[in-house]
Formats: C-alpha cells, structure tokens, sequence
C-alpha cells in the first residue's frame, strides 16, 4: 500500500506520532488510576471497650446451693469457650430432636438466608465494574430513495445499509469510587451473616425457653388441679355439715368462693401453654393444628452446672447484633467516600470498532474505529453533589452511635442476666426451703388428722399451703433454666465454633462443639 493509499484508510489527526502519544497517555492514566488511593475514611474495627467486669460488684464464682432437681450449684468458669451447641448441655433429647427440625424448616432463617445470598450477589455484581465494560451492536436500515423528486426517476432505488460495533468502556477508578462501593457491599453482606447468625441463636433460645416454660405451665396446671380437688372436697364437707346444722350458710358460701377463684386460675395457665405449643410449632415451621411430639417436663432438663463467662474484651466479637453494627458502621464510612468521589473527575477509556456497508456486515474498506479517555468533571448541580456527602458523613455518625448503643446494651444484657442467675439461686433456694416445710407441715396435720386431733380445715390449709409451694418452686426451677438460656444467648451462644453461615445451608452445618 503506497502513502496515498494509506493516507485514505487512517484519518490525518491518527499520525503514528499521534498514535504514540495517546497511547502514552492511556498507559499514565492506567498507571496513575492503579497507584492512586481511595477517597474518604479508611475503616478500623473499633477497639473494645476498656473494662474489666460485668457489674460494678465483684461477680460471685458460685451461685447456689445443693439441693433437689435444678438447685445445684452452678459455677461461673471466667474465658472458657461457650459450646456451639450449647442446649445439648440440659441433656434433653426431645428438645435436641425439635431443634434440629427448627434448623430445617423454620421461615425466618430462610429469610435471613435468602438475604445474605442476595447480599453476596449483589458483591459479585459489584466487582463487576472492576472490568471492561464490552457491548455489540447489529442493525440493518431499509431505505427507499425516489429519484422523481429531483427530477431523475430513473435514480429510484432500495438500499439497505447494514452496521455492525463492538464498543468498549472502562472507568478509570481514579478516586477509588467503585473500590468504595464495593467496599460498601462487602460490608452489608457481613452484615447480612451475622444477622443469619443473630436468627439462629434467637431460634435455638426461644426454642429452649419455650420448653422450659411450656414444663413450668405444665406443673403449675397439675398443682393448681390438686388444689381444686382440695378445695372442692372441702366445699362437700362443709356443705355435709351445713345440711346437718352444724355451720352457717356463710361457711358454705366461703369455701365455694375459695373453689371458684381457684378455678379462675386454671384457664389463663391453660391458655398460656396453648400459646406457647403454638409458638412451638411456628418455630418448627409447622401450623399450630400439627403435633409437636413429647411433653416437656422440668425433671427431663439437667441444669448446666458450668457457666462460661467471656471477658468484656472479646464480647464485642462474640455478639452478632455488636458485629452486624460493626457492618453497618463500615458500610456507611465506604459511602461516605463513594460520595466523595462523586464530587471528582471521572475518567474512562472508551473504543469502537465497526463496519457500515450496503453489502454484509464487516465488509473490506467499511470499517470505522475510535478509542480515547474521557473526563467528566461536576461543575454545578444546585448542591446536590455536596449535600449528598454530607448525608453520607451523617450517616456514618448515626451508624458509629447505634454501634456503641448495641454494645452498651449486650454488656447490660450480659450484666442484667448474671446478676439474675445469682438471684435465682437464693430465691430458689428460699422456696425449696418453703416447700419443704410445708410437705413437713402436711405430713403432720394428716397424721393429726387420722388421730382426730385437728379438724379437716386445718388439713386443708396445709394441703394448700404445700401445692402453693410447689407452684412457687415450679416457677423458681423454670426461672432459673431460663436465665441459664439467657447467659448463653447474651454470650453470642458460640456460633463461632461452627461452620461458617452460608446461603447453602439454613441448618448451618456445624463443626464438632468445643
């Protein structure tokens, strides 16, 4: 091909000096846009809080007494590991059977699953602008051309003009723009797994409160049933009495009035276990019509005698409400430089190749070519730009706030439910007392029964004195389970001893516990 020829294929302003430092240009950008770093605040894990207890007194290393069935001695153990599956140390295997199906079936971690799958894609689909952005393009125009109008028809003619492109685009992330955004989306995708995490563990304390308190109801109802039979025996002797005139109507209409409000308490307890069952099978996944499997009883739950108590330094990487706060803050300070960014030149580098002819697509001696950069610079847009990053940095304090707040709060959750736990060892300690007192007291008043030396009201009163301490020991023991529950879940419940939160597995397949 001579220099005319050539002369017609490449534009004048495309000379190879031309060529060259174009070239040279794209290669700086491409270097410079490498070597620069992101705008906007870089993001540290906030550091824990510098404190070195729970509560303001001393922590006891010991909450308890040796007694009956849930009032042993439970021991505080400083920095020992919590087990990932810790409901397996109430030693109830019902109870390990219904959670194992909750992990499989129960909506709300599917949702949190669904989320954090969503979350990730929304990663992946980030990253992408990392990369060239390629398109191409077909198209084929009929045209008609009528030579009568210029006085010529014999001009008249049908063409077709056919193009064929393929575009490139590449943004040179000269302020760190996409790194940010990116960024951003990284960090609500953690968010969005500890929130998977925080499901679970709320999933699996609910499960076991809810078993706990649907074995309180149940003895409270058997006691509470006892009582009446007590009470409605009395109102026929009385009643016996009354029609042999040996006590007034009065005495009569005490003891029923005795029975009735007794009675009156029966179907609120009736009521509340109903709930529970039914908040027992939503927890499974199930309708509330379908059967649950076996009856819980406090006397088939072993009270965990080890309590592992972590350090308040490592609470904040424990909890997975404090570490999804944590994804917040991050992905908010990420904004904020995606903000910032948007303020600066945007720079790309674009190309085009392509083909126009009446003949085929891609026809010799049709194609056209272009490449080059581009700048685009914000010069006025009524603020916007401006008040945008100023919404991203008052976003970033709100989410630095609610941080320290969720901390705050999980170290009075944890404080809240120590000092419990203490509590619950000497109210139950008070009440087994109680009750045996009063089992002592009834055996007595029979044995002065049967001999005829107190009459069947004092019985009486000591048969309800005994059934009311054992509602009331009923309540402590189930007090004190459920705040063992609560310990663990204030903890973080050890998620970190099993297998990592994916989209691929709501039941989150688990690691051997610790």
């Amino acid at each position: 091909m001579n220099e005319a020829q050539d002369s017609q294929h490449c534009p004048k302003f495309m000379t190879p000096f031309r060529t060259t430092s174009i070239r040279s240009i794209m290669a700086g950008l491409l270097i410079l846009c490498l070597a620069a770093c992101a705008v906007g605040p870089d993001f540290h894990t906030p550091a824990p809080p510098r404190v070195k207890g729970y509560t303001e007194k001393p922590l006891q290393s010991r909450a308890g007494s040796a007694g009956k069935a849930g009032g042993g001695i439970q021991t505080f153990r400083l920095d020992q590991d919590i087990p990932g599956q810790w409901w397996k140390l109430f030693h109830s295997k019902p109870l390990n059977s219904l959670i194992e199906q909750a992990l499989k079936a129960n909506p709300n971690l599917q949702v949190a699953e669904a989320s954090l799958l969503q979350a990730l894609e929304n990663v992946s689909a980030g990253e992408g602008s990392y990369f060239p952005s390629v398109s191409g393009s077909l198209s084929t125009i009929q045209q008609y051309f009528n030579g009568a109008a210029f006085g010529a028809p014999q001009l008249s003619s049908l063409f077709v003009l056919n193009t064929g492109s393929v575009s490139v685009s590449y943004p040179l992330d000269l302020f760190g723009g996409i790194r940010r955004q990116v960024e951003s989306l990284k960090a609500q995708a953690d968010y969005e797994r500890f929130q998977l995490e925080a499901a679970y563990l709320t999933l699996t304390s609910n499960i076991v409160l809810t078993a706990i308190q649907e074995a309180s109801l149940r003895a409270q109802i058997q006691a509470t049933m006892k009582i009446i039979d007590v009470l409605q025996n009395e109102l026929t002797i009385v009643q016996r009495q009354f029609d042999l005139g040996a006590v007034s109507r009065s005495s009569v209409l005490t003891q029923l009035t005795a029975l009735t409000q007794e009675k009156a308490t029966l179907p609120p307890l009736e009521k509340q276990l109903a709930l529970a069952r039914h908040q027992m099978a939503v927890y499974l996944g199930r309708f509330p019509s379908e059967k649950l499997g076996d009856d819980f009883d406090l006397d088939t739950l072993t009270l965990p005698k080890d309590l592992p108590v972590s350090l308040p330094s490592r609470l904040v990487e424990q909890r997975p409400d404090i570490r999804s706060a944590e994804a917040q803050l991050h992905s908010q300070s990420a904004l904020v430089g995606v903000a910032t960014a948007n303020m600066l030149p945007q720079i790309s580098l674009t190309g085009q190749y392509g083909s126009e002819s009446t003949a085929g697509y891609f026809t010799p001696g049709s194609q056209f070519w272009s490449y080059g950069p581009s700048l685009t610079q914000p010069i006025f847009q009524g603020g916007t730009l401006l008040h945008k990053k100023r919404a991203a940095v008052a976003a970033f304090r709100k989410a630095k706030a609610q941080y320290k707040n969720a901390v705050l709060q999980a170290f009075q959750n944890v404080a809240d439910t120590l000092r419990a736990l203490e509590s619950d060892a000497e109210t139950l300690a008070a009440q087994s007392a109680a009750e045996e007192a009063a089992a002592e007291s009834l055996r007595i008043a029979e044995r002065q029964f049967n001999f005829g030396a107190i009459s069947y009201p004092a019985l009486f009163n000591a048969q309800e004195a005994y059934e009311r301490s054992v509602i009331n020991l009923v309540q402590a023991r189930a007090g004190r389970y459920s705040d063992t529950v609560a310990l663990f879940q204030a903890l973080g419940g050890g998620w970190w001893n099993l297998a990592k939160a994916t989209p691929k597995g709501v039941g989150l397949v688990k690691k051997t516990s610790k």
